[in-house]
């Protein structure tokens, strides 16, 4: 007799067949009991083959259930005990349809819903891996998302699979009968509880075992075992390094020093340096002013060079203080990193950690006497070396230049730059004029070489008389004109009889000779006035 509406009645048992053939009166009513399909019930193995498993659960025909849902068929036995649950009332061969898996998942359903609510912890172990996560039976299979199998981003799953893990139980759908899980919950969890455990164990001084987990242009970040700390470029040597991967590398093993930490930000700042003492603590006394020591060039810049001294000492040479004889503008065309070099310890600021050095004052001062080996009045000889708007330099010695002021060159001319007069590299013979020696100063004049010739000229010349002359230059208020070697005189623009219309230029080009009359005179200031107005051009 078939199962209708998921209704099923079973024969009585042996036991009730032989109270029957003794004579016992059985309400045949009596010899079907009902069940729902979907209920569980217990059965026993009849059968077993590779494909089925046959069970008899006391119903008119056997049930049958796919091998598959056994996890270890070598052991089944005939007539082994298994629950199993109704599926379906018949196949289509006249069989029960039952399922040991489904049972097995009612039972534990029933059971994970009566110890477990959401919120709670859970041991499973990782059974395969599905779309989209993995399978952990907790007691029945529950999903872990892959979402939530790690602490950050997507790791390896199959890393999971056959391990034993803690997961927290997020969501229970009793309608479906399925369960969600996470094991990142609880990882985060653990981290912050570990975080919080390192904070309260850490002390300012103390030392810390790590590892570097990360390496940047600042700095490098050292997982302290639950909380990463910052070590800053700054604090990974007393000597000067350009990046951190000089020192480290991702990976690496450390041992760091705890300079400050924040509960609250749960910052950490860590050295490597501070392992060892301070280079600077006594560097006045490694280093005295007026000590000469050898150091090797770490860095060119415009203004000096940087010199080590030592791992962790480093001073400046300024540019100043590089050549008593060469004018060095750019450090860079002497020097080069890893040079080595010797230099004098000028000052020592040991509360700033700045050393001046000097590499001048490794050699002889050649302005040492110069007071002595050059006097006011006296000639001397020299190579013009460079040239400037102000005035000329005259190389005298190896390390001696005198300056000639442009105002030093002519008695007469007025000179707007000295190439009017000098050429670079141009042997000339001058006139001491000034020696400062503590300054490194030593000023000579081009004119000294003759006698003023002013009282000479006021005394050949005369106001109101005409005297012939050359155009030498023109400019916007007039034109000068040279009447005599080298004694030029002003024409002022108001004293010209240029007509409307006309220019300078046109009028008195550079080079055209012409007549003028004397109008003023002044030795002292040096200038001579003239006028063209009513002077005869012949």
């Amino acid at each position: 007799m078939a199962v209708q509406q998921g209704i099923a009645r079973l024969f009585v048992t042996d036991e009730d067949d032989q109270r029957s053939s003794l004579g016992f009166d059985i309400d045949y009513e009596m010899t079907f009991r009902s069940f729902s399909s979907g209920q569980v019930v217990k059965g026993r193995v009849i059968s077993v083959s590779p494909k089925d498993v046959i069970v008899d659960i006391g119903f008119k025909s056997e049930g049958i259930i796919p091998a598959h849902e056994f996890d270890d068929l070598a052991s089944l036995q005939q007539g082994s005990v298994v629950d199993v649950m109704l599926d379906a009332a018949e196949d289509e061969n006249g069989r029960v349809v039952l399922s040991k898996r489904k049972a097995e998942k009612s039972q534990g359903w029933d059971r994970v819903v009566s110890k477990w609510g959401e919120g709670d912890t859970a041991d499973g172990r990782v059974t395969r891996k599905v779309k989209g996560g993995l399978m952990v039976d907790i007691g029945i299979e529950a999903f872990l998302p892959a979402s939530l199998a790690f602490l950050k981003g997507f790791g390896s799953l199959n890393s999971l699979i056959g391990q034993t893990i803690q997961v927290k139980i997020v969501k229970i759908n009793p309608s479906r009968k399925n369960i969600i899980v996470s094991r990142k919950d609880l990882l985060e969890k653990e981290r912050a509880e570990g975080k919080a455990r390192l904070l309260e164990e850490l002390e300012v001084g103390g030392m810390r075992k790590g590892v570097v987990k990360n390496i940047t242009d600042f700095g490098a970040f050292i997982n302290l075992g639950g909380i990463d700390g910052l070590l800053h470029i700054t604090d990974m040597s007393w000597g000067r390094i350009s990046h951190p991967s000089e020192l480290l590398k991702v990976g690496d093993k450390v041992e760091v020093m705890v300079l400050s930490f924040d509960k609250e930000t749960q910052k950490v700042s860590l050295g490597l340096k501070q392992k060892e003492a301070n280079p600077w603590n006594n560097v006045d006394q490694k280093y005295s002013v007026g000590a000469r020591v050898r150091g090797r060039v770490v860095n060119v810049v415009p203004y000096g060079v940087f010199v080590e001294l030592e791992r962790g000492i480093e001073g400046l040479v300024h540019v100043s203080e590089i050549s008593w004889s060469k004018r060095v503008t750019n450090p860079a065309e002497v020097f080069k990193a890893n040079d080595p070099v010797e230099v004098m310890v000028l000052n020592v600021d040991k509360e700033h950690e700045k050393i001046s050095l000097g590499i001048k004052q490794t050699e002889a001062n050649p302005w040492t006497g110069v007071d002595q080996r050059y006097k006011s009045g006296q000639k001397v000889k020299g190579i013009v070396r460079n040239l400037t708007d102000f005035g000329a330099f005259v190389e005298l010695e190896e390390g001696i230049d005198g300056l000639i002021h442009v105002s030093d060159m002519s008695w007469t001319r007025k000179i707007n730059h000295p190439k009017d007069v000098l050429k670079k590299g141009q042997e000339i013979e001058a006139v001491v004029l000034n020696v400062d020696p503590a300054n490194h100063k030593l000023s000579l004049g081009l004119k000294q070489l003759i006698v003023d010739p002013w009282e000479a000229i006021a005394s050949k010349l005369t106001v109101g008389s005409v005297v012939p002359g050359q155009v030498t230059k023109v400019a916007s208020f007039g034109v000068f004109v040279e009447i005599e070697k080298d004694v030029e005189g002003l024409l002022h623009v108001s004293e010209t009889d240029q007509g409307v219309g006309q220019t300078l230029e046109t009028t008195f080009p550079v080079g055209k000779q012409l007549y003028a009359r004397i109008l003023k005179i002044d030795v002292p200031a040096r200038k001579i006035a003239l006028s063209t107005k009513g002077v005869p051009q012949h």
